[in-house]
């Protein structure tokens, strides 16, 4: 199992760098090679201004959310997403910026969530993600009566949900 990730993780990493090289000779081509690293090094400068002043933000929220000891779901995600994000903008590489400005700007970062959750979501077995089966027991409560037979009432179902994983209405 381990051989097959580290396969597919050299794969999906050359590919990437491959795709990157081709974009950056095409930008190259198109305005010249000077303002192509003139932009490489924009981008990486924006990069590193947005994770700092996202980073600060992200780890603002987090920081509430333990002082009120609340579920830091989402801030936890902003904040992995906000440091994926400036370090796929401080890398060289156009690809990784377009990626990585989406993790970084807050009205995008949503997105990007949504579709990593689906992209996991369709990755886990079956067993792992649903229906889920749910058995319950109900007992008389004070005053009440048990069933005829004297066994308690037994309600069985199963959750439905939606095609984004979510349960149906």
């Amino acid at each position: 199992m381990a051989d097959l990730v580290r396969r597919r993780l050299k794969l999906v990493v050359g590919l990437t760098a491959l795709a990157e090289l081709v974009v950056f000779v095409a930008v190259a081509a198109w305005i010249g090679a000077g303002w192509t690293i003139l932009a490489t090094l924009a981008t990486s400068a924006l990069g590193v201004l947005l994770l700092s002043r996202q980073g600060s933000r992200a780890i603002a929220d987090l920081r509430e959310r333990a002082r009120s000891r609340s579920n830091p779901g989402t801030e936890l995600g902003n904040a992995g997403l906000v440091a994926a994000g400036g370090l796929l903008m401080v890398l060289p590489g156009f690809i990784g910026d377009l990626v990585g400005l989406l993790c970084l700007l807050p009205g995008t970062r949503g997105l990007v969530r949504r579709a990593l959750g689906g992209i996991v979501l369709s990755r886990l077995p079956d067993r792992l993600r649903g229906p889920v089966h749910v058995r319950s027991t109900r007992t008389p409560g004070v005053g009440e009566r048990p069933a005829p037979d004297g066994e308690p009432l037994v309600i069985e179902g199963e959750v439905l949900r939606d095609t984004g994983g979510r349960p149906a209405p």
